[in-house]
């Protein structure tokens, strides 16, 4: 089972992304670091290769990298793309947060407290 799961729409958002940014066989890193009002947040980035200490997965043709140290904090993540009248944006549903700050960009949980910040 992989730690995290990007959903059809996420990986065609994330291909897309990838391709305009000249890395179209390039992976996407889904992290965690200290920061936010709650203590944890999500971070984002596309990576050229893996190092030795990241997971590897594939969905819909995106490779995707996890750090094994992030891993327990990520267990059972979904990462999916919605898009609104607003525009579109990734959603994240972790379902080992159990407090999460207003804006909802960061969150902790129930072993990990993370950093917080005056938000």
């Amino acid at each position: 089972m992989s730690t995290v799961i990007l959903t059809e729409a996420a990986a065609y958002e994330v291909k897309s992304m990838m391709q305009q940014n000249g890395m179209p066989e390039g992976y996407l890193r889904i992290s965690v670091k200290g920061g936010g009002c709650t203590g944890l947040s999500y971070g984002m980035s596309a990576e050229e290769s893996p190092s030795d200490n990241d997971e590897v997965y594939d969905f819909y043709d995106v490779k995707v990298l996890v750090d094994k140290a992030d891993a327990p904090i990520l267990k059972g993540t979904t990462v999916d793309f919605k898009q609104s009248l607003m525009g579109g944006g990734f959603a994240i549903e972790n379902p080992n947060a159990i407090a999460s700050c207003g804006c909802g960009s960061s969150f902790r949980t129930k072993d990990v407290a993370g950093t917080p910040e005056n938000c």
